[in-house]
């Protein structure tokens, strides 16, 4: 069995006598390298190879992009922003990826830009924005620290808008999702309202990051670490749960969710459940106005959630004028309907994935 090699084809052919031999080649260029993968002459032949992309995209918007992926600043990105930023960008390379540096500079690259988005808006808006936006943030980086002169995508007009104000899970959406859930959408839930965590951070948590009272991580994108108290709720699901992974959020045979099939089956439940406008990622901001009602200043909120200062409060601004209303003992409801019975159930019961 051989392992793929990233932008390598191999090729194997049956010579005179009937002896087969192996031939690798640069997918780039199409050169064909010498030696045997993992010697220096493989490496080396690998390494005149890339340089000739290099110098057959300088001066382009491959080149521009080729420059960016070797910046500080695209190192600290998280490797889920930097996997998006890859999609999006080879998206780019496709429609325009020789274009030089003073066809970026036009107002004519601008124009075939928003043509598209305006045509690409009519069935997905969100995408579009995004696909624009992240174009713009690397044209960016190259006017400032690069070759580029000008970013002629600086500011455009948006094709989605979203107020999510008055997006929050209220006691009865909570009740609703536990009442269809599967038990490993019900931790997923329990997980988020409790420690305020993005997506990501709780597909990927470890239960050695729980040590029977606190959960402690590093968060993927900010790269903050936090320490979170376990509620009660939390702690008694967390307690009764079989580990049977190292990771705690796992699906009914015990592998690791993919994020898209995380986001199915969170989507199925919301569905089943009959909540048609809320995200998980409105949690977060749930859990940051249910701390501050309990009494959590934002010192403390910020401690557990992760979020920059100014974040929570631009967070408790939005929401508090929806949740002012809430009775005191909010959590208290919360907690009731999080009932940790259904990490005893064996998952076999439930079927297979």
């Amino acid at each position: 069995m051989h392992a793929r090699l990233k932008g390598i084809n191999r090729v194997t052919a049956k010579l005179a006598g009937g002896k087969v031999a192996v031939y690798y080649y640069h997918r780039a260029t199409g050169a064909r390298l010498q030696g045997e993968p993992g010697t220096a002459e493989f490496l080396a032949s690998i390494t005149t190879a890339q340089a000739k992309v290099e110098k057959r995209t300088a001066g382009t918007l491959s080149g521009i992009i080729r420059d960016f992926e070797n910046t500080r600043k695209w190192r600290k990105l998280a490797e889920s922003t930097k996997s998006e930023y890859r999609r999006i960008l080879k998206f780019w390379e496709g429609k325009f990826g020789t274009t030089p540096l003073v066809g970026l500079e036009a107002k004519a690259f601008r124009r075939d830009v928003m043509q598209w988005h305006d045509e690409f808006s009519e069935e997905k808006p969100r995408e579009a924005d995004n696909r624009v936006t992240i174009l713009a943030r690397v044209l960016s980086w190259a006017a400032t620290d690069g070759d580029l002169k000008a970013n002629v995508l600086d500011g455009f007009d948006r094709a989605y808008s979203s107020d999510r104000s008055e997006m929050i899970w209220l006691p009865e959406h909570v009740e609703a999702f536990m009442a269809k859930a599967t038990p490993e959408m019900k931790l997923g839930l329990v997980l988020a309202l409790h420690t305020g965590q993005r997506q990501g951070d709780l597909l990927a948590l470890k239960w050695d990051a729980y040590d029977g009272t606190h959960i402690r991580l590093r968060q993927g994108k900010t790269r903050r670490f936090v320490t979170v108290k376990a509620t009660a709720a939390l702690k008694a699901t967390l307690d009764d749960l079989p580990r049977r992974s190292t990771l705690i959020l796992t699906t009914k045979t015990g592998r690791q969710f993919k994020k898209r099939y995380f986001a199915e089956k969170w989507e199925e439940t919301c569905k089943a459940a009959e909540i048609a406008d809320l995200h998980f990622h409105d949690i977060r901001g749930t859990t940051v106005t249910m701390l501050f009602q309990a009494g959590c200043n934002l010192g403390e909120i910020v401690a557990v959630t992760g979020h920059s200062l100014r974040r929570a409060q631009e967070i408790l601004d939005r929401y508090l004028a929806r949740t002012s209303t809430m009775a005191d003992n909010a959590i208290a409801k919360f907690e009731a309907v999080l009932d940790a019975d259904f990490a005893k159930r064996d998952a076999k019961l439930d079927g297979k994935e």
